[in-house]
């Protein structure tokens, strides 16, 4: 008896992918179907499509996501988690100079929706928080809330070292938010790019117009 018929479980295990391999096909499958519906829309896109794209088999796919919105949550939430900014980015925007930091807060927001990823996951919720709005508070809570709590820390110390004027930071922040980063991002999401120079000066011209707002009487 040779070594291939004395050890078919031996043969088995070898077939069988690794932890790492079934991982990375896992990733492989999310990527692949949030493209997927991002390009067909959620209607049109299908499991059987989606697993094909991938090479894996439908069956496959179905035991690792009980339906299409299953799949479609786990893809988006994967993506949001991947646009999250950690907080180790979000303080080093702090240089000491309150104007200069309120720009690099707004620059890294905007440059994060801007990136490939960022774009892709925009275009998703745009098109897709109305029939999943958890997506749109996922976003939000992994994605936005941390720099507005940042950003709330920061006016919350200046209105208390008397340079700023700011019964409510939280709100504040908020507002900065909508002001400052919004008009850019939707110029951008749209499909209509703007120059390093143009984000610059947007933001150069927001941050000021707030600061004015928010300075003492």
């Amino acid at each position: 008896m040779n070594d291939m018929t004395a050890h078919p479980a031996a043969r088995a295990r070898a077939g069988r992918p690794t932890r790492q391999q079934a991982e990375a096909r896992h990733t492989e499958l999310l990527e692949v179907a949030l493209d997927h519906f991002l390009d067909r829309g959620y209607e049109a896109a299908t499991i059987e499509a989606i697993a094909s794209a991938v090479g894996m088999t439908k069956r496959t796919v179905y035991g690792l996501y009980a339906d299409k919105p299953a799949l479609f949550h786990a893809a988006v939430h994967r993506a949001i988690e991947r646009y999250a900014i950690t907080e180790e980015r979000i303080g080093a925007t702090d240089c000491g100079d309150l104007e200069q930091t309120l720009r690099n807060i707004a620059r890294l927001r905007i440059d994060l929706v801007a990136s490939p990823q960022g774009m892709k996951l925009q275009r998703i919720i745009n098109t897709e928080s109305y029939r999943f709005p958890e997506i749109f508070n996922e976003v939000y809570e992994l994605g936005a809330l941390p720099t507005i709590q940042f950003l709330a820390q920061l006016l919350s110390r200046e209105s208390d070292a008397g340079g700023l004027a700011i019964e409510d930071p939280a709100k504040a922040a908020n507002v900065f938010m909508s002001m400052v980063v919004s008009g850019p991002v939707r110029i951008i999401v749209s499909g209509n790019p703007l120059s390093q120079g143009e984000i610059d000066e947007r933001i150069a011209f927001a941050v000021r117009l707030f600061l004015n707002g928010a300075r003492p009487r």
